[in-house]
C-alpha cells in the first residue's frame, strides 16, 4: 500500500522559495563636485493664490451736531439718578444707529432732540401713567362688584365667592374645567371656623348637592324648561353669582386713611377700604421712624412694617419709596438680630435693585456677602461674587466684605479681626453673629502654636476684644476658667492643656446654621 503525498508536498519547491532582496538601496555615485539642483515639487502641490489686497473701510464722518449730542448725553449735569450709564449708552447707540440707517443724520434736529436718559424717563412715566389708568378702572369695577354683593345678601359670608356657588348654574358648571368640576369636596366652607357646628350644618344643608341639581335640571328639560340654564338658587340671578376681583386681575387702590394698622395675612382678595394709598403710607413711614427712635419697641415696629409692605405689594407699587421701606426694615431687623425678617427684606431688595429704582445697593450687597459668610452658603456666595462688576468691587463696603471673606478663606485671623473692628455701616451687626465661632477657630490655632502658655493681653489684641475683662469672660464661657493663671507679668492662659476643650467647642459652633426662627 503506497501512501500518496499531499498536494502541497507534490508542488515544486521553487514556488515556495523566498526571493532574495539586498540589504541596501543602490545609489548612483557622484561624479562631479557641483551641488545638485533643487528637487522640483510634486505635481499635486499647488501654490496658494495670493491674498486679495485689503481695502480699508471708509471711515464714517459724524456730523458736528451728532458729536455735540453725544457730549451732552455724557455730561454730568444731564445725568439722572435712576438711569444707569449702560442703559443710557444702549439708548444712545440705538438713536444714532437708526438715524444712520435711515440716512437722516444731517436732517435730525440734534440740538432740540431729547437726550437718551430723558427719553428713558419719559417712557417710564408713560408706563406709570398707563398703570395708573388701569388701576383706576379696576377700582371702579371692584366698587361696583362690592355694591352688587351688598344688594344681594347682607350675610358677610356671601360677599366671598365660594366653590359651592358655582354649582347653582348649569351653564357655569359646564364651562368649568374637569379638575374644577370634579373636585367639589374641598369647598371653601369646609375651611371656615364656625362658633357652633350646628351653624355649619345649617348652612351646608341649604346648599343643593350636585345630584339634586342634575335631577332638577333633567326634570325642567322634560317639562319644557330652559334646558337647565335657569339657576335653582332663589337668590341668584341669571348673571351668575357676583365675585370679588382676584388679586392677579390688577392692583388694588387703597382708600384707608389710618396711619397705623396691624398686619394680617391675606386669605382672600384685599379690600380697598382697608388698604392705605401711597400718601398715607409715606406719613406712616415717618411716624414709624419717630416711634422707633423714641420707644424702640421692635415687636410693634416689625408688625407695622409688615403691614406697610403688604399694602405696597397689593397695590403693585415699585418705586424709590418701596426701596426705602425695605431698606429701613432690613436695618432695624439687623439691629435686633432678626435674621428671618432681614432675609425677607434682602430678597425683595435684590429684585428692586435690578429695576434701578435707587436706594443703597452697594451697602446691601456688602450685607449680603457677610450674610452668606454667616450661613456658610458657598453656592450663593459664588453666585454673588460672579455678578460683581469691577466698579462694585472697589466700593468701600463691598471691598471690606470681600477682604473679610478672603481672610477667613486663607485662615488669616489676624487680618480678619482687624477688619472686624473697621466694619462700615451696619455690617458689624452681621459680623457679631459669626465672630464668636471665628474666635474659637483662631483660639484653637493659638493653642497649637503657642505652648505651654500665652498672655491674655495677646489674645485680647489678636481676637479683637475691647478689654482683657471681655477676653477673660469669653474664655470662661468656653470652659477655660480653670486654665487661667495670674503671674507677675499678668494673666496667662495654659494653652498646652486647654486646646482639646476649645477644639470640641469649635466643632459644635461650626455646625450648620439654622435661620428659620424669627423674633
Amino acid at each position: 500500500m503506497t501512501a500518496t503525498a499531499p498536494t502541497w508536498r507534490s508542488a515544486p519547491l521553487a514556488a515556495y522559495e523566498m526571493q532574495s532582496y539586498p540589504a541596501f538601496t543602490a545609489v548612483p555615485a557622484r561624479r562631479a563636485l557641483t551641488r545638485p539642483g533643487p528637487v522640483p515639487p510634486p505635481q499635486y502641490y499647488r501654490t496658494p493664490p495670493p491674498d486679495p489686497p485689503k481695502t480699508d473701510k471708509p471711515k464714517r464722518e459724524w456730523p458736528p451736531a451728532v458729536r455735540l449730542y453725544v457730549q451732552r448725553s455724557f455730561a454730568a449735569e444731564n445725568s439722572i439718578a435712576d438711569i444707569g450709564r449702560e442703559e443710557m449708552e444702549l439708548k444712545l447707540k440705538k438713536i444714532i444707529s437708526d438715524a444712520a440707517e435711515s440716512n437722516t443724520l444731517h436732517t435730525v434736529d440734534w440740538d432740540n432732540l431729547p437726550l437718551p436718559q430723558q427719553m428713558i424717563q419719559a417712557e417710564r412715566m408713560r408706563i406709570h401713567t398707563m398703570n395708573t389708568s388701569l388701576t383706576s378702572a379696576w377700582r371702579d369695577l371692584s366698587t361696583l362688584n362690592v355694591q352688587e354683593t351688598n344688594g344681594i345678601s347682607n350675610d358677610p359670608l356671601s360677599k366671598k365667592r365660594k366653590s359651592s356657588d358655582l354649582a347653582h348654574g348649569q351653564n357655569e358648571q359646564e364651562n368649568l374645567p374637569p379638575w374644577r368640576s370634579t373636585n367639589t369636596g374641598g369647598a371653601f366652607e369646609d375651611r371656615l371656623t364656625y362658633a357652633d357646628k350646628r351653624q355649619r350644618n345649617d348652612l351646608v344643608g341649604k346648599t343643593p348637592s350636585k345630584s339634586q341639581l342634575n335631577l332638577e335640571s333633567r326634570k325642567r328639560r322634560f317639562e319644557g324648561g330652559e334646558n337647565g340654564s335657569t339657576s335653582t338658587h332663589p337668590n341668584m340671578s341669571t348673571m351668575g353669582s357676583p365675585q370679588m376681583p382676584d388679586v392677579e386681575q390688577g392692583p388694588v387702590v387703597g382708600t384707608c386713611e389710618k396711619l397705623e394698622k396691624k398686619y394680617f395675612r391675606l386669605t382672600s382678595a384685599p379690600n380697598p377700604a382697608t388698604v392705605r394709598p401711597v400718601p398715607v403710607l409715606e406719613k406712616t413711614l415717618d411716624l414709624l421712624k419717630k416711634k422707633w427712635k423714641s420707644d424702640n419697641n421692635y415687636s410693634y415696629i416689625c408688625d407695622q412694617f409688615k403691614s406697610l409692605r403688604q399694602d405696597l405689594t397689593v397695590q403693585h407699587i415699585r418705586n424709590d419709596f418701596t426701596v426705602n421701606v425695605y431698606e429701613i426694615h432690613a436695618r432695624i431687623a439687623l439691629e435686633k438680630g432678626d435674621l428671618g425678617e432681614y432675609n425677607q427684606c434682602q430678597t425683595q431688595l435684590r429684585v428692586l435693585y435690578s429695576s434701578h429704582l435707587g436706594g443703597h445697593p452697594m451697602e446691601f450687597k456688602a450685607y449680603r456677602i457677610l450674610y452668606f459668610i454667616h450661613t456658610r452658603n458657598r453656592t450663593e456666595m459664588n453666585d454673588i461674587l460672579a455678578d460683581l462688576t469691577p466698579a462694585e468691587k472697589k466700593a468701600p463696603a463691598i471691598k471690606h466684605a470681600l477682604d473679610s471673606r478672603s481672610a477667613l478663606a486663607l485662615g488669616n485671623y489676624h487680618r480678619f479681626f482687624q477688619l472686624y473692628l473697621e466694619t462700615p455701616n451696619m455690617g458689624a451687626y452681621l459680623m457679631d453673629m459669626f465672630v464668636s465661632r471665628e474666635r474659637l477657630a483662631a483660639l484653637t490655632n493659638i493653642c497649637k502654636a503657642y505652648k505651654p502658655d500665652v498672655k491674655l493681653r495677646f489674645i485680647t489684641e489678636e481676637l479683637g476684644f475691647e478689654s482683657d475683662e471681655e477676653s477673660a469672660r469669653f474664655l470662661c464661657d468656653q470652659g477655660g476658667q480653670a486654665f487661667l493663671e495670674e503671674r507677675e507679668d499678668g494673666v496667662r492662659l495654659l494653652s498646652g492643656k486647654v486646646g482639646n476643650i476649645f477644639e470640641g467647642v469649635k466643632d459644635a459652633a461650626f455646625r450648620k446654621v439654622d435661620i428659620k426662627g424669627q423674633i
